[in-house]
């Protein structure tokens, strides 16, 4: 290459840097026209990947990235996270961008966090945008963090939403509508989703600026879920004429287009025949990568398709799919997916059976997979149905005596996991065991104090209230000086919550509570407003039922029900005998054996002889009133003394004589 040449090159790269074209096809084309001359100029390969990106040839810009080596990945690090990303590799292109403190470091950063569902990082990361919004666009952060707050409520982490209510901003546009929509549809509140997915579908139909293609492209997936919320909420003949509207042709995603044929099959006939539901669902059980459903998504879809299988009375395949996958993973654990494939093999090897039955069947799990969280909790809950609570008990405090030996942490936060502790608090209370659902209430609030609020489960905040709450009612000393320090560090996390300030309110003297506390709360007298307490007095209270012993404390009747007369209590014809006459009294001595009463007679003969003796030995001669010799005497010692019967002597000639020979 002649001099000439090569001094060229700079000065066309800085006018491909200056230039103000806005077709990225001709600054494709100028570029590729200077890597012609020299392929190692790295500023002309970084204008070309650039290029690329904004034509979304990802696959392009990636092969140019191999192709130009570690210097151009080097220099242009951000837009080869970038690339990374669109190209199916969220988790490499995350930790690319840790390494950069530029706010489109951040940004890549957040949405590859996103995609590898790390919700919470991700959640961190807009946050610090939105905190500092400098040049971004401030409606972008608002789409991007009502979709990763959506997110965390799909995936059990609802904790850490900041904004539960949508704002006037969030309905001003279709995207976060939709977003706030999906927060609503997570949490379970259908009816607040329903209206927000109606609010998404009028802004996107009001838009100008969007053709009738891009319009049903962003309308698809308001209406699957649409098609999810009608058939949650029972209204299948409104969801399936929504899934129709809908249709699948033109969803070009694959997994909403998945995830739009399951509710289809969901809310029409096919559902009631698991055979045909099968069939349908076979057509796209699975879509390509990198597009991909989210776990929660893929978990949903696992256990749609081992239920369609289960009725379908595939139990055997069922048992063996699931206990491959159960194998391979380590026990205890405490994720979701893997414990409700423990309760899809449980009730693959049950048959479809339920109650003492289905225990048959799955108790011998146990022996196989001893530490399993989804076939202990399976059989505890088939415990409960059939009334067998101790059991449930036993069952769970011999795994808790398992997990108490080993000395790992992992172990130890299994142990005091906030849904494992509330099963066996729930099976105590309804034991009326109060002393040891305190005590492992006291456990588990010692364990988490122990940590971070960060490093912290989701429902250790609740397990934590509930354990303040529950020790405030212990006599023991201990106790309530545990309960006073839980609320306190709950107070000092979080002021704003006024559970944690009435809880520390209760658990301290009146004369050392700070009045920073009430401030807080409601005044009484507003909480009282509304309550009429003489009507109280006057209708009495109702006294809550105990659990060991019969509640004593009653009502005390009015004047006019102890004045009232009582209605005699009427007989059933049928218990009375057949010779009944109301009009005699009955026999007082009906109640004894016949041998027993005063009016005794026993028949004539030798038989009769012999009782007469019987009864005239040993004092039994006739009293003073006049007896006869054959009636029965009185019984000594009076009423209640116990009648003692002798046998009857028999003499020799009582037996048959033999004949002379």
């Amino acid at each position: 290459m002649s001099s000439s040449s090569s001094s060229s090159l700079p000065a066309l790269t800085s006018l491909l840097q200056q230039s103000h074209i806005d077709d990225h096809d001709q600054i494709l084309k100028a570029a590729n026209t200077a890597l012609k001359h020299s392929k190692a100029d790295l500023d002309a390969q970084r204008i070309k990947i650039v290029a690329l990106l904004k034509l979304d040839r990802f696959d392009d810009a990636i092969h140019a990235f191999n192709g130009g080596g570690d210097k151009l990945k080097e220099r242009a690090r951000l837009e080869y996270a970038y690339t990374l990303y669109k190209t199916g590799k969220p988790s490499e292109a995350a930790e690319l961008a840790q390494h950069g403190d530029d706010r489109g470091y951040k940004h890549v950063a957040a949405q590859a966090s996103y995609r590898t569902e790390d919700f919470r990082r991700a959640a961190e990361l807009y946050q610090q945008l939105v905190a500092q919004p400098e040049d971004d666009a401030e409606a972008d952060l608002r789409i991007n963090s009502g979709a990763v707050d959506a997110q965390l409520e799909w995936a059990g982490q609802g904790d850490l939403v900041l904004k539960k209510k949508p704002g006037r901003q969030d309905l001003e546009a279709y995207e976060t509508a939709y977003n706030a929509a999906c927060g609503s549809i997570a949490r379970g509140e259908l009816g607040q989703g329903e209206v927000l997915l109606k609010r998404a579908r009028d802004l996107c139909n009001a838009l100008e600026d969007l053709g009738e293609e891009e319009k049903r492209a962003e309308l698809l997936p308001i209406g699957v879920q649409q098609v999810y919320v009608l058939a949650r909420q029972g209204r299948r003949e409104q969801a399936e004429e929504m899934a129709r509207e809908v249709g699948l042709e033109g969803i070009a995603d694959a997994s909403t287009r998945h995830i739009a044929q399951v509710n289809r099959i969901a809310a029409s006939g096919a559902a009631g025949n698991p055979f045909m539901a099968q069939r349908l669902l076979a057509k796209g059980i699975r879509a390509s990568e990198p597009d991909h459903p989210f776990r929660f998504q893929t978990s949903i879809l696992d256990q749609n398709k081992y239920a369609i299988d289960l009725k379908s009375l595939k139990f055997s395949g069922t048992a063996e799919s699931t206990a491959e996958i159960l194998v391979k993973r380590q026990s205890p654990n405490l994720d979701a997916y893997y414990n409700s494939l423990s309760v899809i093999n449980a009730a693959a090897y049950a048959k479809a059976r339920t109650g003492k039955e289905a225990l048959k069947h799955i108790l011998p799990l146990l022996e196989r997979r001893p530490n399993d969280v989804g076939s202990i909790l399976t059989i505890v809950q088939l415990y409960v149905l059939t009334g067998n609570s101790a059991s449930a008990i036993n069952l769970l405090e011999s795994f808790f005596g398992r997990l108490e030996k080993l000395s790992s942490a992992a172990e130890a936060d299994m142990r005091f996991a906030p849904g494992l502790v509330g099963a066996m608090v729930s099976l105590y209370h309804n034991a009326g065991r109060r002393a040891p659902a305190r005590r492992i209430l006291a456990n588990a609030a010692q364990h988490w104090r122990r940590r971070k609020a960060a490093e912290r489960p989701s429902g250790a905040v609740h397990l934590l209230k509930a354990a303040g709450s529950a020790l405030l009612d212990s006599p023991e000393p201990e106790h309530q000086h545990l309960a006073t320090e839980i609320f306190s560090a709950l107070h000092k996390e979080d002021d704003s919550d006024r559970y944690a300030a009435a809880g520390l309110l209760a658990a301290s003297p009146s004369s050392a509570a700070p009045s920073s506390l009430t401030a807080s709360l409601q005044p009484i007298d507003r909480l009282l407003s509304t309550l009429d307490t003489d009507a109280l007095e006057s209708t009495g209270i109702a006294q809550p039922a105990s659990t060991t012993a019969v509640n004593t404390r009653k009502r005390p009747a009015s004047d006019e029900q102890q004045t009232k007369p009582t209605k005699p209590k009427r007989i059933r014809t049928s218990r009375l005998p057949k010779d009944y006459d109301p009009s005699k009294v009955p026999d007082p001595e009906r109640w004894l054996p016949l041998r027993d009463r005063s009016t005794y007679r026993p028949k004539g003969g030798k038989k009769g002889k012999a009782a007469r003796q019987a009864l005239l030995s040993q004092g039994s001669a006739p009293t003073a009133g006049g007896e006869s010799e054959g009636s029965r005497p009185g019984t000594p010692g009076g009423a209640g003394a116990e009648v003692v019967k002798g046998k009857v002597p028999l003499g020799k000639g009582g037996g048959k004589r033999k004949g002379k020979r």
